[in-house]
């Protein structure tokens, strides 16, 4: 009888577990077996829904559970919880875990041996050295439990006056991307004062400057303080000892003002966790990323596979490595590495950068290579932008959308697509995301036969409409 084979998984979420069930789809506990450590509470949750959950639109935290640690044993897969991998010992095929017990004592290590071995170790939120960033009251939303703890933050705190004045309690968002724009969401649906504080000129680095500005716009409208180009130095405390480390958080401070906070949330964006893999030898990208080849193997390893926000994937349209951390390509990563380890075959042939956020009613989206990425790659490009409606004008219901379209001069190749509206605009970017991936010219896209209806779409979609200008300006840049 052959040996059975050991697939050992690092992180238990959205890559790492998509990975062990795809595997354990194929082959039975005969011929595989699989073990899967996790250092947190939770397994195979959406951290993309935290700040839905926190802003009440998602009412019970397990709605965001997808499978939970028994279901996953019920399935044949050994998932050992609060077990953190501290160390990989790649020569001789194993790794070192040790128990995390609850209360802070020091639990048992053990080493485990590897037939192949999926490093699903995420990223970790930037958190960066400042006075009073440890103060209580300031808050990370990167996992499920730094959701519970906000939450356990802000319950008391929501309707409550000040004791300064009796005005609405405050809180303050460090950083302006997407998880920035939609904790502030939440934290206004919970009746805050809400500040959000970015280093950039606008909010939004994913978009370009002229349309993160319309996302300021609409937050200042929305009743929220936007402070842009401004760098935080500090978090004030009161320094209670016995408040936590420095104090409780009493503001938020920059080098030009001070901004009064109940509560702090940081929304710095994340890197890659790839501790492991450095130290290991592993190659990584530029971002710290794990570089692997299209079947997810770590390069020049036959036997170690990567996925999700750990790792860094080709961009079809610039053509280097990026680290983008989304859920949905970690499940993707997931379910090639899987189906390879399981027997199968599989790859993942890249991304096109697609992305779509709100912060209320605002939708927020882009695909492909915004214009300094474009120069940084060395491509010549034109760019339009179009002024355009959710659905017919003279439907009730039309709101209004603008649409930034990048085409390459010459050919006329669709480069990248950013879009700003109310209801109906954010998954319009699906279409330029599809014509991305498919190498289209803008010129194709404006005759492509697209759905219509007048409560769906002007007769030109807004998404036509600006291919039908980028061709134009791509015409006019040759003379034609």
């Amino acid at each position: 009888m052959a040996a059975v084979r050991r697939m050992v998984v690092v992180g238990g979420d959205a890559a790492g577990m998509t990975a062990a069930s795809q595997a354990r789809r194929l082959q039975g506990p005969d011929e595989l077996e699989i073990v899967a450590f996790e250092r947190g509470d939770f397994s195979s949750y959406s951290a993309c829904g935290i700040p839905y959950w926190l802003g009440g639109d998602v009412t019970e935290r397990d709605d965001l559970i997808a499978r939970t640690p028994e279901q996953h044993r019920e399935r044949g897969i050994d998932l050992r919880m609060r077990t953190e991998v501290t160390e990989l010992d790649l020569d001789r095929s194993r790794v070192r875990a040790r128990e995390l017990p609850p209360g802070g004592a020091r639990g048992r290590e053990y080493w485990t041996d590897f037939d192949d071995l999926v490093l699903a170790t995420g990223a970790r939120p930037m958190r960066p050295p400042l006075p009073g960033i440890d103060a209580e009251g300031v808050h990370g939303v990167q996992s499920l439990e730094d959701g519970q703890v906000l939450l356990e933050t802000l319950t008391p705190l929501q309707g409550t006056a000040s004791d300064d004045g009796g005005r609405p309690r405050k809180a303050v968002v460090v950083g302006a991307g997407y998880i920035g724009v939609e904790m502030a969401e939440a934290l206004v649906r919970r009746d805050f004062e809400v500040t959000v504080i970015d280093q950039a000129p606008q909010p939004m680095t994913t978009l370009d400057p002229d349309m993160g500005e319309l996302v300021r716009d609409a937050m200042c409208d929305m009743g929220m303080e936007v402070v842009t180009g401004a760098a935080v130095t500090a978090v004030e405390t009161d320094e209670r000892e016995t408040s936590g480390p420095g104090g409780r958080t009493l503001a938020v401070v920059t080098k030009e003002a001070s901004y009064p906070a109940d509560v702090v949330v940081l929304g710095l964006g994340v890197v890659p966790e790839t501790s492991l893999a450095r130290e290991a030898g592993l190659p990584l990208g530029e971002s710290g990323g794990v570089l692997t080849d299209l079947a997810m193997r770590v390069r020049g390893r036959e036997n170690i596979w990567a996925g999700g926000d750990c790792v860094e994937v080709l961009d079809l349209v610039s053509g280097r490595t990026r680290h983008i951390a989304l859920g949905t390509h970690a499940n993707k990563h997931g379910q090639v590495v899987g189906a390879n380890i399981g027997g199968g075959y599989a790859t993942f042939p890249g991304v096109v950068g697609t992305a779509v956020s709100k912060v209320c009613d605002l939708e927020i989206a882009r695909t492909g290579v915004l214009e300094a990425q474009a120069r940084d790659v060395g491509l010549q490009f034109v760019t339009v932008t179009a002024e355009a409606t959710s659905r017919a004008g003279y439907f009730p219901g039309s709101r209004p959308m603008r649409v930034k379209m990048l085409a390459e001069r010459g050919t006329g190749r669709l480069l990248g697509t950013q879009i700003v509206g109310r209801e109906g605009a954010g998954k319009r970017v699906d279409i330029a995301a599809v014509a991305l991936s498919a190498g289209m010219t803008v010129e194709q896209i404006m005759y492509l036969d697209l759905g219509y209806a007048p409560p769906f779409s002007p007769v030109w979609d807004p998404v036509l409409v600006a291919a039908r200008k980028a061709a134009a300006a791509v015409k006019a840049e040759s003379g034609g």
